[in-house]
């Protein structure tokens, strides 16, 4: 298992947010504090979840996927559930 960083912009007008939301709470254990920006832990492949959630999205949004794991990480002004997710989930 690993964390991977999944962010996106959907950049055309009148979007509906509602299968790719659903496919990324599909992969596993989800984290999601700020807009278009979700944390993972799942054991899926960064290139794989592309592939996956390209399904979800037209061919002018915008989508990234990094593999996060490790010990390099830092954050500020995140509530204590929030930081609690990813002080537990994160490695």
């Amino acid at each position: 298992m690993s964390t991977k960083l999944i962010a996106y912009d959907l950049n055309a007008p009148g979007q509906n947010y509602d299968a790719l939301i659903d496919a990324i709470k599909g992969l596993g254990a989800w984290w999601h504090h700020l807009d278009s920006t979700w944390l993972v832990k799942t054991g899926v492949s960064a290139s794989d979840i592309r592939d996956r959630l390209a399904k979800h999205i037209d061919s002018g949004d915008e989508l990234l996927v990094v593999d996060v794991t490790g010990d390099a990480r830092a954050w500020r002004g995140f509530d204590d559930r929030g930081s609690k997710w990813l002080k537990e989930t994160w490695d």
